[in-house]
């Protein structure tokens, strides 16, 4: 049985943006699980994470799941003096969506500002959130960009293992 459509992808149909359809369990929440379910590097699976100024929009912020989102740098890049990431609570208050199944191409139009960290910039394609939990959409990173009005931030620190070196 097919799919059924969420926001997202109805969203992404009606630009005429290609993106395939990744199902994983619902009950995984955390991205590098659902990469690894998914058979895909975790450097291609980004989380949303919704993050509150202390004035103005809030923002979604778009991390992959091996690296971690670091509050005072993307602070710093934005020129904000506070950042604080939103309790699950007030992150599905915000969007309408459940902690898990948040995405900004389910979101409504203007209501965030969207930012994705600029190691996405590297790559083709991303795995994101289709606006459900136990599903993603792979997507051109352009396209993600374009179709959010998103833009590059360097909002992250990599967590990626990294072997030793006394040099």
């Amino acid at each position: 049985m097919p799919t059924p459509k969420t926001l997202a992808m109805r969203r992404l149909d009606a630009a005429r943006i290609p993106y395939d359809v990744l199902a994983y369990p619902n009950t995984l929440r955390d991205a590098a699980e659902v990469a690894a379910h998914l058979g895909v590097p975790t450097t291609t699976v980004y989380k949303t994470l919704v993050v509150e100024r202390t004035a103005g929009k809030p923002l979604l912020v778009l991390v992959a799941a091996d690296r971690q989102l670091d509050l005072k740098h993307l602070a710093t890049a934005l020129g904000e003096k506070k950042l604080q990431l939103a309790a699950h609570r007030d992150a599905e208050r915000l969007t309408g969506l459940q902690v898990g199944g948040i995405s900004a191409l389910a979101v409504r139009d203007g209501a965030f500002d969207v930012v994705v960290d600029g190691a996405a910039g590297a790559l083709a394609h991303v795995c994101v959130s289709a606006g459900q939990r136990g599903l993603n959409v792979r997507v051109a990173v352009d396209a993600l960009v374009r179709l959010t009005g998103a833009r590059f931030v360097d909002a992250a620190a990599d967590t990626t293992p990294r072997p030793f070196s006394d040099q």
